[in-house]
C-alpha cells in the first residue's frame, strides 16, 4: 500500500518526536493528511486482508481474525537482516497485551491503563494521546495482577476504547478528542469490574463485554450505537435470580441448566477477550469465559451444564437474539474459558465446502465448527489433556476422565487454569490449512477450599477473588501428599485442525509463549517470556532470527507496509530479569537503532523485621494474604508485576499499615484496603510476608553457598 500523508483534518499540524528512530527528523515536522482520517467501514474491514494487506485495520487484521499477512518483503531469505527501526517507551511496569492497528499510515494502540496513542506508523512520531484517566482503584478487581488493555477499534472516523474501569469511549480519530462516553456497568451488577478486551465494531455498532468473573460478576455483552453511544441491546451469558423476570428468552432457557443459588455468586461467564463479526452470516460470535467460583460443586451443587459458560454463542448483531451456541465445557469446573480468539475460514470438511469457525480454547481441544448452525465438525487435542479423553462428535460433549475428580481427590490437572492456549493470539494460514498455536502444558493443583471441604459452606467475599479452590499453606500440604507435578512445558505448534496432526512443534525454553503472526513470506513472528522476539520457518519451525527485547512478551505481533517498506511491530511489557517499563518496538529490514540494555533486577531478599506471630496467627495471615493480596503480589509474596513484598525496605515495613489501609501509594495503583482489613488483619498479613521472606532468604543463602546443591 502507498503511504498516505497524515493530518489532523485539513489543517497542517506540528508533531514532536516521541520515539527513537533511525530517521533524523526535522525539529518541526509538518504533516499533511487526507480530509478523512480512519475512514473504516464494514466493507473495508471485510476486505482488508485482500485489498490492503499493508494495513492492520482490525484487531485480528480483518473480520476473519486469521492474523495471517500476505506481505512478503520480509521473508525467509532476508529476515536475518531485520533490525529495530524505532521504539516508543510506554512508561508502565504492567503487562502489555495490546494489538496495534495501522490505518492509512497512522498507528493506534493502548497502554495497560487504557491510554490511547496515535502515531506516525513509519517514524513513531506522536500525533495525539488520549488519557481516559482510568480510576486506579479498579486494580482491585483485576484477575491477573494489574491493569490490562488489548487495544482499540477504528470505525468511521472514530477510535473506540474500553477502559479498565468499565467505560466505553469514542474518540475523534482526527483530533484525539472525546466524542462520547458510556458506563458499561449494568445497574444490577453485584460488583465493580474491569474491561480488558478491545472493542469490536460492525453494522454501525460497538460491542464490548467485561472481565472480573471471580469477583461476583454475571457476564454480558452490550451493543452500543457507534454514532451516539446509545445502548442498542444487552445479552446476558448467565441467568440471574429466577424469581425475577428474565431479561430475554435465552436466560429462561439457561436457568434450567443451573442449580442451587448461583445468582448469589454472580456465576461468571464474562466475555473478556474475543468477539468476532461474521459478514457471511451477519452474525456475532461471543467467546464466553469460565464459571465463578471455579468449582461447580460450590457454584451449582445440583449439577447442570451452566449455560452459557465456556461457550461460543452466535447472536444477531442488530437485535442481540441468539442464533445458536456450542458449549466446549458443560458445567465448567477448571476455569476453562472459551474466550480465546476465533478465526473464520472456508474449509473443505469431509468433501464439503464449509464456512467454519476455528478455536483452540483453554481446555486443550481445537475445534472446527460449522458457522451455519454451530455443529462441531472436528475436535482434536492440541496439548496435553488429562481432564477429558476426547470430544464425542455425536453429542459435541467432552468425555470427562473419571479419575481426575478433584472434589474426591485433590490432584494435578492438565491443562491448569492458565489453559493450553489463552489470550495470546494464534494465526491461521488458510492456504495450508494450518493453525499456529502458542500452547502451554501447565498443570494446576485443584482442591476444594479448606473451609468448604470441612463444612460444606462457602462464603463469597465481596471485593476479593472467589475461586472456589484451595490456596496457600493448606494447598501446599495437599501438594506435598500428592503425586509429583507433571512437567510444565510450552510449545509453538503447527497444527492441522482437520486431522489433529502436529506438523511440527518447537519447545519454548522460557515456559511462556507470546501471541503469533504468520506471513506469506514463510515466517512466524513471536515473543516469549524471556523477552526474545523470534522468527520461525513456517515449514519446519526452524529458528531464523531473534532479537533481545529485555521484556516479557505476550502480545501478538502485527505487520504493515508503508512506501514499499514492510514493518513488524510488537508491544512488549515488563520482565522478571530486567528493570524498566514496556515499549512499542517496530522492526524493518536494515533497521539500525540500538536498544539500550536495562539494569537487571535485584532479587536478593534483605534481612526482615522480627517475626512475632504464632503459628495460628500465621495460618490466619496466610488465608488473608491469599484472599486479598496474592492476586497482584504472587502466591508466596513474590511478583515482578507488582511490588515484591519479600524485598520491602525497613521503611516500607514500618509504613505497612499506612500503605495497606491508609492508601499512601494509591497513585501508584496500590489502593487502600481499609474496608476489607482491620489493623489486626493487616498485621497478620505483614507477619505472613515476613515468614515467607525468611524462608526464601534462607533458601537464597544456601544457593549462594552451594550453587549446585
Amino acid at each position: 500500500m502507498l503511504r498516505s500523508s497524515l493530518a489532523l483534518g485539513s489543517l497542517a499540524i506540528i508533531v514532536l518526536l516521541a520515539a527513537c528512530t533511525d530517521k533524523k527528523p526535522e525539529e518541526d515536522v509538518q504533516i499533511e493528511a487526507p480530509a478523512e482520517v480512519a475512514a473504516v467501514d464494514d466493507k473495508r474491514i471485510t476486505q482488508a486482508a485482500v485489498d490492503e494487506p499493508g494495513s492492520w485495520i482490525a484487531y485480528g487484521q480483518s473480520y476473519s481474525e486469521q492474523r495471517f499477512s500476505t506481505l512478503t518483503r520480509i521473508n525467509r531469505e532476508n529476515v536475518s537482516e531485520l533490525g529495530l527501526a524505532w521504539y516508543k517507551p510506554l512508561k508502565s511496569r504492567f503487562r502489555m497485551q495490546a494489538t496495534p492497528l495501522v490505518v492509512d499510515g497512522i498507528m493506534y494502540f493502548t497502554d495497560p491503563w487504557s491510554v490511547v496513542f496515535a502515531i506516525d506508523a513509519a517514524t513513531g512520531e506522536e500525533i495525539w494521546t488520549f488519557n481516559p484517566k482510568t480510576k486506579r482503584e479498579f486494580i482491585r478487581y483485576s484477575c491477573c495482577g494489574g491493569p490490562i488493555n488489548r487495544g482499540v477499534a477504528v470505525y468511521k472516523g472514530r477510535v473506540y476504547v474500553a477502559t479498565f474501569d468499565a467505560r466505553l469511549i469514542a474518540i475523534d480519530a482526527t483530533s484525539g478528542e472525546k466524542v462520547w462516553e458510556v458506563d458499561t456497568t449494568d445497574p444490577n451488577t453485584l460488583s465493580p469490574f474491569n474491561i480488558t478486551a478491545a472493542p469490536r465494531v460492525a453494522s454501525g455498532k460497538v460491542f464490548i463485554g467485561q472481565s472480573s468473573s471471580e469477583f461476583g460478576i454475571r457476564g454480558y455483552v452490550t451493543a452500543y450505537d457507534a454514532e451516539t453511544g446509545e445502548q442498542v441491546w444487552r445479552f446476558f451469558l448467565v441467568p440471574g435470580d429466577p424469581s425475577k423476570p428474565f431479561e430475554h428468552p435465552e436466560m429462561e432457557m439457561a436457568a434450567k441448566t443451573w442449580s442451587g443459588t448461583w445468582w448469589k455468586f454472580g456465576g461468571g461467564g464474562t466475555v473478556w477477550n474475543s468477539i468476532v463479526y461474521d459478514p457471511d452470516f451477519h452474525t456475532l460470535y461471543l467467546g464466553v469465559g469460565n464459571g465463578a467460583p471455579w468449582s461447580r460443586e460450590i457454584r451449582s451443587p445440583g449439577g447442570g451444564d451452566n449455560l452459557f459458560l465456556t461457550a461460543i454463542v452466535a447472536v444477531d448483531p442488530d437485535t442481540g437474539r441468539m442464533k445458536w451456541y456450542y458449549q466446549t465445557v458443560p458445567g465448567d469446573n477448571w476455569d476453562y474459558s472459551s474466550a480465546m480468539d476465533m478465526a473464520l475460514a472456508d474449509m473443505k470438511v469431509d468433501g464439503v465446502e464449509r464456512k467454519v469457525l476455528l478455536q483452540a480454547p483453554k481446555n486443550g481441544f481445537a475445534y472446527v465448527i460449522d458457522r451455519a448452525d454451530g455443529k462441531v465438525l472436528r475436535a482434536h487435542p492440541f496439548a496435553v489433556t488429562n481432564w477429558a479423553s476426547h470430544i464425542d462428535l455425536e453429542t459435541g460433549r467432552p468425555v470427562e476422565n473419571p479419575n481426575v475428580v478433584f472434589e474426591e481427590k485433590p490432584q494435578w490437572i492438565v491443562p491448569g487454569n492458565s489453559g493450553a492456549h489463552n489470550w495470546q493470539a494464534m494465526s491461521f494460514d488458510a492456504n495450508r490449512g494450518i493453525l499456529y498455536i502458542p500452547t502451554h502444558d501447565l498443570p494446576f493443583f485443584y482442591a476444594l477450599p479448606e473451609e468448604f471441604a470441612k463444612t460444606g459452606a462457602y462464603k463469597i467475599r465481596w471485593g476479593r477473588m472467589n475461586l472456589g479452590v484451595a490456596l496457600g499453606e493448606y494447598r501446599n500440604k495437599l501438594i506435598a501428599a500428592a503425586a509429583p507435578m507433571p512437567e510444565p512445558k510450552a510449545h509453538l505448534k503447527a497444527f492441522d485442525p482437520l486431522t489433529g496432526e502436529v506438523v511440527w512443534s518447537v519447545r519454548n525454553k522460557s515456559g511462556y509463549n507470546g501471541g503469533v503472526l504468520a506471513t506469506a513470506g514463510g515466517i512466524i513472528f513471536q515473543g516469549d517470556g524471556d523477552g526474545v522476539v523470534t522468527a520461525f520457518n513456517t515449514d519446519n519451525g526452524e529458528l531464523l532470527w531473534s532479537y533481545e527485547a529485555f521484556a516479557t512478551i505476550g502480545a501478538p505481533p502485527i505487520t504493515y507496509e508503508i512506501d514499499d517498506t514492510q514493518y513488524m511491530a510488537i508491544i512488549v511489557g515488563t520482565n522478571y530479569l530486567f528493570n524498566g517499563g514496556g515499549k512499542l518496538m517496530v522492526f524493518k529490514l536494515g533497521g539500525k537503532v540500538d536498544l539500550p540494555e536495562p539494569t537487571k533486577r535485584d532479587y536478593s531478599i534483605p534481612e526482615q523485621p522480627p517475626l512475632t506471630a504464632s503459628n495460628e496467627e500465621l495460618k490466619r495471615g496466610d488465608q488473608l494474604y491469599h484472599d486479598i493480596c496474592a492476586n497482584c503480589h504472587g502466591g508466596l509474596g513474590r511478583s515482578y508485576l507488582s511490588a515484591d513484598l519479600r524485598r520491602m525496605s525497613l521503611d516500607k515495613h514500618k509504613a505497612f499499615q499506612a500503605i495497606v489501609r491508609g492508601g499512601i501509594l494509591k497513585d501508584s495503583g496500590m489502593q487502600s484496603f481499609a474496608e476489607f482489613l482491620t489493623e489486626e488483619d493487616t498485621e497478620l498479613i505483614h507477619q505472613y510476608v515476613i515468614f515467607r521472606a525468611n524462608k526464601d532468604r534462607e533458601q537464597q543463602q544456601k544457593q549462594r553457598e552451594d550453587p549446585n546443591g
